[in-house]
């Protein structure tokens, strides 16, 4: 017999409307919606009166245990999916990323490999195309469940990047399949250009982290962005810009979608709250990521895009992520490989990226819905319900309905906390959001049902979280 649970009370958020009720949960699925629910004397009975209670929110864009410039990232799917759990995430993509010298479906078999038996919620991944022969595996990996593919235009130094011949046969693919390439945008020789300009030892002695900023003028990410909707255009093909930076990324996906091309983007929740002065600070170095974050004009586009640019697939930014990317001081320390003992660090050698999947639900949460920016509703629509349904998992998550996955997170709407990496799940010595306070952690986060954050504490149980397979609409 299924075990049962009831949530009593809370004050229920979808993508569309609010309301007080109770969700009747039967084993790993949602049973019923509604006040005054029955419920059998067996039943776990959670109390959520005044509280938030939203679907459990997905991160489709991590990045867990991924070797990359010179190091592996610091979180794995053990602490990045225990720090999701207590933001309210219930569903992590990640990426399987082929050598050049790889098949995808080793690549496939490199990722289950690392994630069995590991995560504490659910996941999957997207498939990198690193190499022509890989367009024609492309259909082995959607008749799996992996209808999601990555290209990256930049990273020519890991043996990862992607011409605009690979981008217009996985297009021209995706359209025949039934799949959707998403995209790192950065024009490669322009970027490669300007780092030549401002690497030497001179200009990094007196600039530091800061060339990281002035080498990725807006330009870099917008003219790729617009090369990529001319390919989608063309072919028919499904696109999906990934942690788009900029606000002239926004106005331009705006009118690609008033156009009728078939192209989505995400930002990611770092670049609706920092800007590129942080690379002037004592350890701005931290802050590298690709794409880097932006200026204070580009977090507000970003935030109006979420604001007023519509719902659902409509939205100039349909999604928010994390592009979670976790190194550690040490790691990130590489940029003074070969070179301390000059004085100066070579920002090209850091590391790139940032640890975030437990503080993404709290900052669209404290800086969007707190804020008066955004509604729940529209958090719910951005982090839960766009991303399951753009990534093909929109039967089963991102909503509280019958039927659906029993994906759900609690929030107490009077909690606040100063952020401090020595309280967080991850393995990572830092945090780009340190001494924020922020709400909209997760007092309880249920995944198919199961209890896996109580009192805003991890009490599930490593390996419940499991592969889950996707079949795009």
């Amino acid at each position: 017999m299924a075990k049962h649970t009831i949530i009593r009370g809370g004050t229920i958020h979808t993508a569309s409307e609010s309301f007080v009720a109770d969700i009747l949960i039967e084993g790993e699925r949602i049973k019923a919606v509604g006040a005054g629910l029955g419920a059998p004397a067996s039943a776990t009975a959670i109390n959520a009166r005044g509280m938030d209670v939203i679907p459990g929110c997905l991160d489709v864009h991590v990045h867990l245990a991924l070797p990359f410039g010179g190091s592996v990232s610091c979180d794995d799917f053990d602490s990045g999916t225990r720090g999701a759990a207590c933001g309210g995430i219930t569903t992590v993509i990640d990426f399987a990323i082929p050598s050049k010298t790889m098949t995808l479906d080793e690549a496939d078999k490199v990722w289950h490999k690392k994630s069995k038996g590991e995560a504490y919620v659910d996941y999957t991944w997207h498939v990198a195309l690193t190499d022509k022969a890989h367009v024609g595996q492309m259909q082995g990996m959607i008749d799996r469940g992996l209808p999601t593919f990555k290209s990256f235009m930049i990273y020519e130094s890991e043996g990862w990047n992607s011409d605009d011949a690979l981008l217009y046969a996985a297009l021209q693919n995706c359209r025949k399949m039934g799949g959707m390439l998403l995209v790192h945008a950065e024009s490669p020789r322009v970027l490669d250009l300007l780092i030549e300009r401002q690497h030497s030892p001179a200009k990094m002695r007196k600039h530091g982290a800061k060339l990281h900023a002035v080498t990725r003028p807006n330009f870099v990410e917008a003219e790729a962005i617009e090369r990529f909707i001319k390919w989608c255009e063309v072919t028919g093909g499904q696109g999906y810009v990934v942690h788009m930076s900029t606000g002239e990324g926004a106005d331009l996906i705006k009118a690609a979608k008033a156009r009728g091309i078939p192209v989505h983007a995400e930002t990611c929740a770092q670049y609706l709250v920092l800007d590129d002065s942080r690379f002037a600070e004592k350890n701005g170095h931290l802050y590298a990521c690709c794409p880097q974050i932006k200026k204070k004009a580009d977090i507000e586009r970003l935030w109006k895009a979420l604001e007023t640019g519509g719902s659902g697939t409509d939205g100039e930014v349909c999604v928010v992520s994390t592009d979670t990317c976790s190194f550690t001081k040490a790691q990130k320390d590489l940029w003074w490989q070969g070179t301390k003992k000059d004085g100066y660090g070579d920002w090209t050698k850091i590391p790139m990226g940032m640890p975030g999947l437990e503080t993404m639900v709290p900052i669209v949460y404290t800086l969007g819905v707190r804020a008066g920016r955004i509604s729940m509703n529209k958090l719910v629509d951005c982090c839960a319900t766009t991303p399951a349904q753009v990534m093909g998992l929109g039967e089963s998550k991102g909503r509280i309905a019958p039927g659906y996955d029993a994906d759900v997170a609690i929030i107490d709407p009077k909690r606040t906390i100063s952020v401090d990496w020595k309280k967080l799940q991850s393995n990572c010595d830092w945090s780009p959001f340190q001494g924020m306070k922020l709400g909209g952690f997760a007092h309880t986060t249920l995944c198919r049902g199961q209890v896996v954050v109580k009192n805003h504490k991890v009490v599930g149980k490593k390996g419940f979280g499991r592969f889950v397979k996707r079949k795009l609409g």
